[in-house]
């Protein structure tokens, strides 16, 4: 009798280990599922590394801030291409044109944007306010183009004007934004060919007139200022546009209807804080008008070399993000060859327990260039 009771116990503690078994085992699976499922991917930008440029040449009369352009320096001033799409050529071209004009001397940058609009509206009136819920012009500046301390400004119909500075891309950084950053000597203006806020008529356009002083942007510029014959910053623009219609007199966004998001050069991703994908602004001391030498001002080789480490530190966040922990070494991210002058630059890399960075060498007509975990580069 005790030799069948101890069997008996022995076969239900057999079969209680062999379901805990399975019960851990369904678990895991379960949680296996829930983490490919959670998986999370790092946005990166589609298509090449084509950023679009402007020559920015000196003013041949006073610029008078009124917002009509009637000056015969923004009459002589190029305008930049017609805004695209923030993705390119993965979306439509937008259905309303936007163009900007800029120009420069020793104090300030000028700038002067039109943007068609059957139906002008706004409602935001409080600065600082966020200024895209409204349809609206954006500017972005990076001066040293190292996608950290750089410049973003917004304006409406009514002239509300939202100035921000970024310490670093939201991608890099939780709190980014300094709200409390105002530019207390701004001088800018709203020129509208129509009525604003009148569903009752068409309209045609309206501009943005702004003169934004070199003095504010010099503080964590990093650049010579005011700048020298052929610097360049990083800059782009963009022009935030929602549908709408009318009720009752007035203009409603259409519910769960998404903005778009209108830029010049464009970003390969709904994302305008990826400043490495901004265009290049390039400082002539020509006066407006006159025709530059050809390939005076061109966007550096060398550039393409940062963009090489700049795709390691999108490869490297990725890997993070899979792992908790950066790669111990560039191979196992599966990076790709860096070449300047069809040879194989040989870049060095340091991990640290909270980070890494990254070196390109030092090569002819090439500086050395470092990235880190945060995405500065310099």
């Amino acid at each position: 009798m005790l030799n069948r009771a101890l069997n008996w116990m022995k076969r239900q503690v057999s079969i209680s280990y062999r379901c805990s078994k399975m019960l851990v085992l369904a678990l895991l699976a379960i949680c296996v599922v829930n983490s490919v499922l959670q998986a999370e991917t790092f946005p990166v930008p589609a298509g090449d590394f084509a950023p679009l440029s402007y020559i920015a040449m000196r003013p041949i009369d006073e610029i008078v801030i009124d917002g009509e352009f009637s000056e015969a320096s923004w009459q002589a001033a190029a305008l930049t291409e017609d805004f695209v799409d923030i993705e390119g050529d993965l979306k439509p071209l937008p259905y309303y044109r936007t163009r900007v004009k800029m120009l420069w001397d020793e104090e300030f940058i000028y700038f002067a944007a039109v943007l068609e609009e059957p139906h002008i509206w706004a409602k935001l009136t409080q600065r600082d306010a966020v200024i895209f819920h409204d349809n609206d012009f954006e500017i972005f500046l990076d001066p040293n183009g190292d996608t950290h301390d750089y410049y973003e400004l917004e304006l409406n119909a009514l002239g509300t004007l939202w100035d921000l500075l970024i310490i670093k891309p939201y991608r890099d950084r939780n709190q980014v934004a300094v709200n409390a950053w105002d530019i207390r000597t701004i001088d800018y203006a709203i020129g509208i060919e129509g009525s604003l806020n009148d569903p009752s008529d068409t309209d045609s356009l309206w501009c943005v007139e702004l003169k934004l002083p070199l003095a504010v942007i010099s503080e964590l510029a990093n650049m010579p200022m005011p700048p020298r014959d052929g610097d360049f910053w990083r800059l782009n623009f963009s022009r935030v546009q929602w549908e709408t219609q009318i009720v009752e007199g007035d203009y409603v966004k259409i519910p769960g209807k998404p903005e778009y998001n209108w830029v010049w050069s464009p970003q390969g991703l709904i994302a305008m804080h990826y400043p490495e994908r901004w265009g290049y602004l390039f400082f002539s001391n020509l006066p407006v008008g006159s025709l530059a030498t050809p390939g005076t001002y061109q966007i550096p080789a060398s550039e393409e070399i940062k963009e090489a480490l700049r795709q390691i530190y999108y490869l490297q966040k990725q890997y993070f993000m899979d792992h908790g922990h950066y790669a111990r070494s560039l191979r196992s991210l599966g990076a790709k060859p860096v070449y300047w002058q069809g040879k194989r630059l040989k870049l060095r890399y340091e991990r640290y327990s909270t980070g890494y960075l990254i070196t390109s060498p030092a090569a002819p007509e090439l500086p050395s260039y470092r990235i880190r975990e945060d995405g500065l580069i310099w």
